[in-house]
């Protein structure tokens, strides 16, 4: 199993059956693929609920998720406009939200939307769910492609949100906010404490159970 496949999912595996999730762009997207389709509400910003995956022949160019990816319809599937998907959001009506992340410091921000000196398209709706959604997970690598830690002690790239993030889950490790810091509830299979200190850039408290289990 890929890391990110292996970050997805145990992303699904800290979702609630029957809540309305709203996945993002990249990793996010490969969570559908540990969800059971009868047990969990698949949302859209750009305007459906009941999102499920697609085969390849029956593609519709017109049913696409919010990354312009093919989508299929669940039984019950419902449309609706771009202005009343952001409405449900606003409205704290997503349960959960799993995003991506360029960074996440240690005061629990995410920056996922910009790069200063590169082009983009836009935010999309990554603000929103971040004011909006009742739960956030970020689902990412735990370093970038040079080897730097995208756990920081403060974000470099401009931050999505002040909202602080509940849960961060890499290919090492599971965080959870915690008394106004994280700290790290799971030590992926193949990982190490000391190997996660080392990959770490921002500061994390140890919950006992894992320091027991490593001596």
């Amino acid at each position: 199993m890929s890391s990110k496949e292996i970050i997805a999912s145990r992303a699904a595996e800290a979702l609630t059956p029957y809540s309305i999730i709203n996945l993002g762009i990249g990793i996010p997207t490969l969570v559908a693929n540990y969800l059971d389709k009868e047990k969990y509400y698949l949302h859209t910003e750009n305007g459906m609920l009941g999102v499920t995956s697609v085969d390849e022949e029956d593609i519709d160019p017109l049913i696409v998720n919010a990354g312009k990816q093919p989508v299929g319809e669940g039984v019950g599937a419902s449309y609706f406009d771009s202005a009343s998907s952001f409405a449900m959001i606003r409205g704290g009506h997503v349960d959960a939200a799993i995003l991506g992340a360029l960074q996440v410091d240690e005061e629990g921000h995410v920056a996922n939307w910009s790069v200063p000196g590169k082009d983009i398209i836009g935010v999309g709706g990554a603000m929103d769910l971040l004011v909006g959604a009742k739960k956030i997970i970020i689902t990412t690598n735990h370093t970038a492609k040079d080897g730097s830690s995208k756990l920081v002690p403060q974000c470099e790239y401009p931050v999505t949100s002040n909202r602080i993030v509940d849960m961060v889950i890499t290919e090492h490790a599971v965080f959870q906010w915690s008394e106004e810091k994280y700290e790290l509830i799971e030590v992926m299979s193949g990982s190490s404490i000391s190997e996660i200190e080392e990959k770490t850039a921002f500061s994390f408290k140890v919950h006992p159970s894992l320091l027991q289990k490593e001596g």
